[in-house]
C-alpha cells in the first residue's frame, strides 16, 4: 500500500495538533486527589518492570500529564516525535497518536489520568527504542543475520528524558551518521518521484546496443534523464552520451560497467520508484541496528557489493573486491561485528568439520588419492598414511581425522589471512582463484571473505605499525613458514549487507538482494505498519 502524503498541508495539521497538546488543560488536582493518581500510576506500571521501576524512583509524580510547563513540553515533543515516524520510515501506526490523544483529552478524573501517565511512558518507550536501534529484532527476521543490536536499558531512557531538553532528547536518538542522513535525503526524492508517476515507461526490450534506435531507446533515455544519468535531450538513438549514461547507471548498480545494456542492466533500469524506495527503508532500519561507534578505523564489507573497505575517519583508505559466501542456505556470509587482532602469512588450512566430511570424505571414500594437496592428523596430531585408512568405514559422525592443507601457493587460504576471531569461524584471506573476481556476482565461497588484493591489504593494515609494511611483509612472506603478525591496534570488522547505501559525492547505489534478506526484512516492516509514501508539494 502507498501512502499519499501533502508537504505543506501535512506540515499545517501537524503544528494544529502539537498546538492542542501543547494548550491542552489537564484538570488540576487538589492534595486529596493525588494519592487517587499515584496509586492508578502503580496499578498501570506494574505490568512493565522499566516503567514501575521508574515511577517508583520518581515518587509516581507526572512527567507527562501536569500542568506545568515542563510535562507539557514533553507532550509537545511526544506528539512531534510520532508525527516525523514516517520521516524515519518506521511504523507510525504503532504509536497511535489519535488513540492517545483521545485518551488523553478522556482523562477528566485522576485516577483515569494515572493510567494515561503511564500509557504516553509506554508508547515513549516503543518510539525511542524505535528510534535509536530498529522497529525489528534482526535475528527474528532472518538466521543469517548475527548483529548485536545495541539496545539501551529501558528505564534509562524515562530517566535520561525527564532530565533532558525533550525536544533535543528526541533528536539525539537516529543514528548520527552521514549515511543515515544521506539515507534520509534519497527517502524524500524517491517519495516525491513516486507521486510524480515514477521515472516513465520501462524499456520494453531486454537487450540494446550503442548504435540502435527506435522507441525502446526513447524508453531507455527517458528513464535514465528522470533517474538524473543524462541531460535532456531528444536523441532517439543509443550515441556516446546514451552509453556514458548507461556505465554510469552501471557504475552506482554494480554491474559491468561496458556502456552496453544488456539484460541485467535493462532489468535495473526498468526496477520500480517502490522498489528502490523499500530498499532504502530497509537500509535505514540496518543503519539503526548499527547505532554504535565503529572504530576510528574499521573494516567495512558489504556483501552484496562483494567488497571489502578499510574506512579512516568516514573516508575510504583502500578498496578491494570480494567474494562472499554461495547462496546456499549452509553458506552464506552471516552479519555481524568483531574485533581484527592479527594477520597469518602462508597461512595452514584446518579444513572445517563440515566440508571435511560433506565434501573430502565422500571423495576419498571413491578415491583415497583424492584431493592429494591434503595431509589427514589424528587426534594426537600425528599426520596419517592415506593407504593405512579405511575411509568406507567412516561417515559424517565418526570421522575421527582433521584435514590440513599445508602452506603453499595453492593453499585454499592463499597466502594470508586476517583473523577476527567468531564463533561463525569467518575471516578474510587470498584465494588462488583469481578468475572469480571478474564476475559481477561473486558468491562462491563457503562464508569467509576472500580478497581480490589481499597483499595491498596487509600494507594498509601494517602501515599504522611499520615504517616500511611493504619490505616487513614479504620478507615475511618469502620464509614460507607460518607466521602470525599482531596488529598493535586492533581493528574492527562489520561485515553488513546493504542494498542500498550511499556515497559522500555522487548518486546512492543499489545492489542486488543476493541472499533475500532485505526483502523479508522489507516484508516484516510491512507487517509492522511501515509503507511506501508518496510526498506532494
Amino acid at each position: 500500500m502507498i501512502q499519499v502524503a501533502f508537504g505543506g498541508a501535512g506540515r499545517w495539521l501537524l503544528c494544529a495538533f502539537v498546538l492542542f497538546i501543547g494548550a491542552f488543560a489537564l484538570p488540576d488536582e487538589g492534595n486529596a486527589q493525588v494519592t487517587a493518581f499515584k496509586q492508578a500510576v502503580a496499578e498501570a506500571a506494574a505490568k512493565d518492570r522499566d516503567i514501575a521501576a521508574f515511577y517508583q524512583a520518581n515518587n509516581y509524580e507526572a512527567i507527562w500529564t501536569g500542568n506545568v510547563g515542563k510535562d507539557r513540553r514533553r507532550r509537545v515533543a511526544l506528539f512531534e516525535a510520532i508525527a516525523s515516524a514516517d520521516d524515519h520510515g518506521l511504523p507510525a501506526r504503532r504509536y497511535d497518536a489519535e488513540g492517545l490523544m483521545a485518551t488523553l483529552k478522556a482523562a477528566r478524573t485522576p485516577r483515569a489520568r494515572g493510567f494515561v501517565e503511564v500509557e504516553m511512558s509506554r508508547t515513549f518507550l516503543q518510539l525511542a527504542r524505535d528510534m535509536q536501534t530498529g522497529a525489528l529484532i534482526p535475528s527474528r527476521v532472518d538466521g543469517g543475520i548475527k548483529r548485536q543490536v545495541p539496545y539501551r536499558e529501558r528505564a534509562s531512557y524515562l530517566t535520561n528524558f525527564a532530565k533532558s531538553n525533550p525536544r533535543g532528547f528526541f533528536r539525539v536518538l537516529p543514528p548520527k551518521t552521514n549515511e543515515y542522513a544521506r539515507l534520509m535525503k534519497e527517502k524524500l526524492r524517491l517519495e516525491r518521484l513516486l507521486a510524480a508517476g515514477g521515472w516513465g515507461p520501462k524499456v520494453p526490450e531486454q537487450s540494446l546496443k550503442p548504435g540502435a534506435s527506435g522507441n525502446a531507446v526513447v524508453s531507455l533515455r527517458n528513464r535514465l534523464i528522470a533517474m538524473g544519468y543524462l541531460k535532456r535531450s531528444a536523441s532517439q538513438s543509443y550515441d556516446q552520451a546514451l552509453q556514458a549514461a548507461v556505465q554510469q547507471f552501471q557504475l552506482a548498480h554494480g554491474l559491468a560497467t561496458d556502456g552496453v545494456a544488456g539484460p541485467s542492466t535493462i532489468n535495473a533500469i526498468n526496477t520500480s520508484v517502490q522498489t528502490r524506495l523499500q530498499s532504502v527503508l530497509v537500509a535505514m532500519e540496518r543503519e539503526r541496528w548499527f547505532n554504535r561507534e565503529r572504530g576510528a578505523r574499521h573494516v567495512l564489507v558489504n556483501l552484496t557489493d562483494f567488497s571489502a573497505r578499510i574506512v579512516d575517519n568516514d573516508r575510504v583508505s583502500f578498496s578491494t573486491r570480494a567474494v562472499v559466501g554461495k547462496n546456499q542456505s549452509d553458506r552464506r556470509s552471516p552479519e555481524f561485528s568483531d574485533v581484527m587482532e592479527f594477520m597469518v602469512i602462508n597461512p595452514t588450512w584446518h579444513v572445517p568439520r563440515s566440508i571435511a566430511v560433506k565434501e573430502y570424505l565422500p571423495m576419498m571414500k571413491r578415491n583415497r588419492n583424492a584431493a592429494g594437496h591434503l595431509r589427514l592428523y589424528n587426534s594426537r596430531g600425528q599426520q596419517v598414511s592415506r593407504s593405512a585408512i579405511n575411509f568406507n568405514a567412516y561417515n559424517a559422525s565418526n570421522f575421527p581425522f582433521a584435514i590440513k592443507q599445508p602452506p603453499s601457493r595453492r593453499n585454499a587460504l592463499g597466502l594470508v589471512k586476517f583473523m577476527f576471531p567468531n564463533k561463525y569461524n569467518i575471516y578474510l584471506h587470498d584465494t588462488p582463484a583469481k578468475n572469480l573476481f571478474e564476475r559481477a556476482k561473486r558468491d562462491y565461497s563457503h562464508g569467509c571473505i576472500r580478497l581480490q588484493k589481499p597483499f595491498d591489504f596487509a600494507y594498509e593494515l601494517l602501515s599504522k605499525q611499520e615504517k616500511n609494511p611493504k619490505a616487513f611483509f614479504h620478507s615475511t612472506l618469502d620464509t614460507g613458514r607460518e607466521t602470525v603478525v599482531k596488529l598493535e591496534k586492533e581493528v574492527p570488522v562489520h561485515i553488513i549487507y546493504r542494498t542500498a547505501f550511499t556515497q559522500a559525492k555522487g548518486p546512492v547505489q543499489f545492489r542486488d538482494d543476493v541472499y533475500g534478506r532485505d526483502a523479508r526484512i522489507w516484508n516484516a516492516l510491512n507487517k509492522a505498519g511501515v509503507s511506501l509514501r508518496a510526498v506532494r508539494g
